[in-house]
C-alpha cells in the first residue's frame, strides 16, 4: 500500500482528499502546516506528498525546499495562486506537478496515480546513452551532460527530455505529452507542458535548439 502525506491548513480539503485517497487504496497521513510536514518526512518515508502553498507558520515552498535537502519524495503542489511565476518556482524546487484551487478531487488523484506509476516505471529505464553533439543523455543513470558538464534538471524535466528523445523527429501534441509523460488524461491545461518545455530549454542552454515548437500542435526533438 502506497503512503501519501496530505499537507494543508484547511481541514475540509484534507478530509476530501483523504476520502478519495483511501478509496484509491492509499494509506493517508495528514499535516496542517509546513513544519509538521518536514518533521513527518524526516521520520518516515512517503510515496508522495500533496503540499499546499499558503499555510500558517511555514509555507509550502519553504517546506518543499527543506524536504528536498534529504528526500526526493514526489510532490504535488496545491495552490490558489495560478501565476506562472509560482508554477515555475515550484518546478525549480523539484515538485512533480502543480494543481490550482479550486480543483477536482478526481483529477488530483489521477495526477497522484500517474506520478506514482511514473516513479515506479523510472526504475525500468533503458540501459542506453545517446549523444547529440555536446548533449549526452544517459537513460539508465538518468543523467544529462552538456559539453561534459552534468546538467541539473527536475525529475519532470528528465522525463520530458527522455520522452522527446525517444520519439526523435515525431510531432508530439501537448495532449499526448500530458498523457504519456505526466500519465493522465488531458484536462485542458496545456500550460503545464509549455512551462516545463520553457524550463527544460533554459537548462539545455545552446542545445535548446533541438526542441522545436510546432505552432498550434506541440513539440518535437529534431536535429
Amino acid at each position: 500500500m502506497y503512503k501519501i502525506l496530505i499537507v494543508d491548513d484547511e481541514v475540509n480539503i484534507r478530509e476530501v482528499l483523504k476520502e478519495y485517497a483511501e478509496f484509491s487504496g492509499y494509506e493517508v497521513f495528514e499535516a496542517s502546516n509546513g513544519f509538521e510536514a518536514i518533521k513527518m518526512c524526516k521520520e518516515d518515508d512517503f510515496d508522495i506528498v500533496i503540499m499546499d502553498i499558503m499555510m500558517p507558520k511555514l509555507d509550502g515552498f519553504s517546506a518543499v525546499k527543506e524536504i528536498r535537502k534529504s528526500k526526493n519524495t514526489p510532490i504535488l503542489m496545491l495552490s490558489a495562486r495560478m501565476e506562472e511565476y509560482d508554477k515555475l518556482f515550484g518546478f525549480e524546487l523539484g515538485i512533480d506537478d502543480y494543481v490550482v484551487k479550486p480543483f477536482s478531487p478526481k483529477e488530483v488523484m489521477a495526477r497522484v496515480n500517474a506520478i506514482i506509476k511514473r516513479n515506479v516505471g523510472n526504475e525500468k529505464q533503458d540501459e542506453e546513452t545517446i549523444k547529440f553533439e555536446g548533449l549526452e543523455i544517459d537513460f539508465a543513470g538518468r543523467n544529462v551532460y552538456i559539453d561534459g558538464e552534468k546538467a541539473i534538471l527536475t525529475p519532470k524535466e528528465y522525463d520530458l527530455l527522455f520522452y522527446l528523445v525517444k520519439n526523435i523527429g515525431i510531432a508530439l501534441s501537448r495532449e499526448k505529452l500530458l498523457r504519456d509523460v505526466w500519465g493522465y488524461d488531458f484536462y485542458g491545461d496545456d500550460r503545464t507542458v509549455d512551462t516545463h518545455v520553457k524550463m527544460l530549454r533554459s537548462n539545455l542552454k545552446h542545445y535548446r535548439k533541438f526542441i522545436v515548437t510546432l505552432r498550434s500542435v506541440g513539440y518535437k526533438f529534431e536535429l
